[in-house]
């Protein structure tokens, strides 16, 4: 199992052990979050956009609308927080399913 460490910007992988894997992503990262199963990360950056990477790095897309403060998994979903205080539900996909 491994786990996600943000370092100015950096999302590092890291083995549970604490060593260290690679580094993924575009070095301007405020959150990341891996799926159930460790095989996507998302990420959220400074500039409010989010993106879904593969645990190799590998770019998958970016969804939302670029105002987003976290984006987390919510089981298959993922849940962006926006900044007005809403939360858009979105599938890994980026279609949009619905506001709360």
């Amino acid at each position: 199992m491994n786990i996600i460490k943000i370092n100015n910007g950096k999302v590092e992988l890291r083995k549970d052990s604490g060593a260290y894997i690679r580094t993924i992503g575009n070095g301007d990262a405020i959150t990341a979050y891996f799926n159930a199963d460790q095989s996507l990360v998302v990420i959220t950056t400074v500039k409010g956009n989010v993106e879904i990477r593969k645990e190799s790095g590998v770019y998958v897309r970016s969804i939302g609308n670029g105002d987003a403060v976290n984006a987390y998994w919510s089981g298959n979903d993922i849940a962006i927080q926006l900044r007005n205080g809403k939360t858009e539900l979105r599938k890994e996909s980026g279609v949009y399913i619905r506001t709360i």
